[in-house]
């Protein structure tokens, strides 16, 4: 009889972690987008239970699915993919970042002009009445 390999736990363990780990990711984006399972099921044209199933581990999902999420959810597949968080912008900058990149270029640069009021208003404002 052939010895069994002894890593194969382990490996199925992680394959585990890394899929609850995505799902979670993935429910995160979108419920921060306010999405609805029925709504991100029936645009990935899959049974809302196969979403339910990704997010919470239980079902592999396929590279395309997953890019698909990707772009409803306005975010790189890295985002949902890498196993180091994310370092640097705040979760709130990120969701206006998002925002105005779906904007006009006469709308990002108002935009700058009143980020930029907002900024000097913020350094020269002493009181906090105004």
């Amino acid at each position: 009889m052939a010895k069994k390999d002894d890593t194969t736990p382990s490996v199925m363990k992680d394959d585990t972690q890394y899929r609850q780990q995505l799902g979670a990711r993935l429910r995160e984006a979108r419920e921060y987008l306010g999405l609805l399972q029925e709504e991100v099921a029936k645009y990935l044209k899959i049974p809302r239970t196969a979403l339910s199933h990704i997010e919470s581990g239980q079902r592999r999902i396929d590279a395309l699915e997953l890019k698909r999420l990707a772009a409803l959810y306005k975010q790189p597949v890295s985002h949902f993919t890498d196993d180091e968080p994310e370092v640097g912008m705040a979760e709130d900058i990120a969701h206006l970042a998002r925002a105005a990149a779906g904007l006009s270029e006469n709308d990002r640069e108002e935009l700058a002009r009143f980020a930029d009021y907002l900024r000097a208003r913020a350094k020269g404002d002493t009181s906090s009445d105004g």
